[in-house]
């Protein structure tokens, strides 16, 4: 009735149509992109006669005669592939800086460092890297989305990290580069009809949908064209599920997720993670770009500059070819009626044919063919060191051959190193993706885990990281490493071994101390070796956990703590400065107690004892 309020049934009806709507004409106005995406992916594939009509479509190029060559000769994939082999070195271990020098900030950044690499270990995030690093190499840009996954780890929820392709991301705005500066995003996905009835309990009746496109398959299949594939690849039985996320705002202090599928209303809420700075709410994606643009989201591919390249490179091979044939099959000259044209067409000069021509007629002569024009040798060999100046990938990354005058091995490492730096944009777009994944997933962690976590370590020989949700007080990721990005493992191990042989990496006594061990041997790929140090580092632990508890209150002193670490742990505790007189008193004490109990057993076994207030060096335990 007017003027009453409208029931919910007609809200979530208003409300799905506004979403679509609003859908439809993001698509509309990206659809530009989307085709310069696709023809990308059609070059690297080897699809290369296909261009943008003047109507916005991919079509097929017709050949201009029937005996034109049409062959492809790719050079695009094998420098994609090369791109990615490079970028896939781009793996730095992830840690977590610590707020403060105190004890419980290093503490809790240690702690959330093990959580963040034992999480990646768990998600196969390297894999996920590698997927939206193939991504944003052919389209010029990928996505992360950093999900919780209530399902996981038996139903004790878990982190779930899916890399996007850009057809599936829309923003509210094309010349806002960041995706935090987006008033709203929308993620748009075909999904089978009995998946969607699971997770959001709304029935929906499947139907053909293209991949890409997301338009139904008759729709499909004009959207490709003749060379887009986007018919080869149509999703059966599914829908579009479109997730409208939009940023706090004073109407929405949580922010808004809105998802529809098709045309019902699965869910309207705040957003669902406390996943931004301070607690705050924010976007689940990362992006990721081969190329960045100034006052554009979405960046550029590679691709992008090769094509033209590539057009001129099949042009001048099959041209070449074409001049090859005639002069090997040559072209025959014959009177009109002096023979029968139709059978010389059908079977050609074969070697002993015996040609009868009509008396009186001039004989069937061969054309004069000439000498292969040395420019195409020329335009071919200036097309390949264009590919190379386009792609950034050198014959001698890509083929291993070496076509320049340099043959000393410093030169040579010379232009690995230039091949490396025409590479930094890229690998600093990879670093900084990985950073913001690594802080979305500590602070999913810690707003959404419940009780008592326990995932296992990364690395063999690690044990298993066992913490509480409001312990991951860090979210500062860092890399171990601010080197080069780009240097390959061997160039690290090198220096590390250079480190060590100079001696910098010892302490005062020359030796190497069980913390500088351990990280030697996890940064040279040996962690599981890092289990043979024996109970040193579980002693250590130990300690740690005795700080903690010292600061609320006493802690018992066991007959089997290796007194010397357990001193030399609550000492320097009390040397960073992290607690009041209370505690001070009771590490103090707590000290006096390992020290007591240090004499006892070297009294029981008849060694001189220490001085008091220095940490005795580790005895080996023997068998008796």
């Amino acid at each position: 009735m007017n003027g009453q309020t409208e029931k919910p049934s007609a809200r979530a009806a208003k409300l799905a149509e506004e979403v679509r709507k609003e859908f439809l004409r993001r698509q509309r106005e990206r659809r530009s992109l989307e085709r310069g995406w696709q023809l990308n992916m059609n070059f690297l594939a080897g699809n290369q006669y296909c261009g943008i009509a003047p109507d916005g479509e991919i079509e097929e190029e017709q050949p201009r005669y029937a005996w034109q060559c049409r062959r492809v000769f790719n050079h695009i994939a094998p420098a994609i592939d090369t791109r990615c082999a490079k970028l896939a070195q781009v793996r730095p271990v992830m840690t977590v800086r610590a707020a403060t020098n105190s004890e419980q900030d290093l503490r809790a950044a240690e702690l959330a460092g093990q959580v963040l690499r034992a999480v990646c270990e768990e998600t196969a995030f390297d894999e996920t890297v590698s997927r939206a690093t193939v991504w944003s190499e052919t389209c010029g840009t990928a996505f992360y989305k950093v999900l919780w996954d209530a399902s996981a780890r038996g139903g004790a929820g878990g982190v779930r990290i899916a890399a996007l392709p850009p057809f599936e991301l829309y923003p509210e705005n094309l010349g806002c580069e960041g995706i935090e500066e987006q008033p709203s995003i929308m993620h748009a996905k075909a999904v089978p009809a009995d998946e969607i009835e699971r997770l959001y309990g709304v029935k929906v009746a499947g139907r053909d949908i293209g991949e890409f496109s997301l338009a139904p398959y008759s729709e499909a299949a004009n959207y490709a064209g003749g060379g887009g594939g986007e018919a080869r690849n149509v999703l059966h039985g599914c829908e579009v599920v479109i997730e409208y996320y939009r940023k706090p705002c004073a109407d929405f202090p949580e922010g808004r997720l809105t998802i529809v599928a098709g045309d019902k209303l699965a869910y309207d809420g705040a957003l669902p993670y406390a996943n931004g700075e301070n607690g705050g709410r924010t976007y689940p994606f990362v992006k990721q770009c081969a190329v960045e643009f100034s006052g554009a989201f979405f960046g550029g591919s590679i691709i992008d500059r090769m094509i033209p390249v590539q057009r001129a490179f099949n042009a001048v091979k099959n041209r070449k070819h074409e001049f090859l044939n005639r002069l090997t099959m040559g072209v025959l000259a014959v009177e009109d009626g002096s023979v029968d044209t139709a059978e010389l067409l059908e079977e050609g000069l074969a070697p002993g044919k015996v040609l009868v021509y009509r008396q009186g007629s001039e004989p069937p002569r061969m054309l004069g063919a000439d000498a292969m024009p040395a420019e195409f040798s020329y335009e071919e060999e200036r097309l390949l060191d264009e590919f190379v100046l386009v792609s950034g990938v050198s014959e001698i990354s890509s083929t291993s051959q070496n076509r320049t005058n340099i043959s000393s091995a410093v030169g040579l490492q010379l232009l690995i190193d230039q091949d490396d730096t025409r590479l930094a944009v890229t690998t600093d777009s990879i670093r900084r993706a990985m950073k913001k994944v690594g802080r979305h997933i500590l602070r999913l962690m810690r707003s959404c885990a419940a009780g008592p976590q326990c995932l296992r370590a990364a690395g063999a020989g690690r044990g298993d990281v066992r913490f509480s949700a409001r312990e991951l007080t860090c979210d500062d990721v860092v890399f171990e490493t601010d080197g080069d990005a780009a240097d390959s493992p061997s160039k690290r191990r090198s220096l590390l071994y250079e480190l060590y042989n100079m001696g910098l990496l010892a302490g005062e006594d020359g030796k190497l101390d069980g913390e500088t061990r351990s990280r030697i041997l996890n940064a040279l790929g040996f962690a599981g070796l890092d289990s043979t140090r024996g109970l040193a580092a579980l002693h250590r632990a130990k300690a740690a956990e005795e700080n903690l508890r010292l600061c609320a209150g006493p802690a018992e002193v066991d007959a089997f703590d290796d007194d010397g670490i357990h001193a030399e742990e609550h000492t320097r505790f009390l040397l960073s400065g992290a607690y009041g007189g209370a505690e001070k008193a009771r590490f103090e004490a707590h000290i006096a107690a390992h020290e007591e109990q240090r004499r006892q057993k070297q009294k029981r076994e008849g060694a001189p004892p220490a001085a008091a207030g220095t940490s005795a060096p580790q005895k080996e335990q023997h068998e008796g």
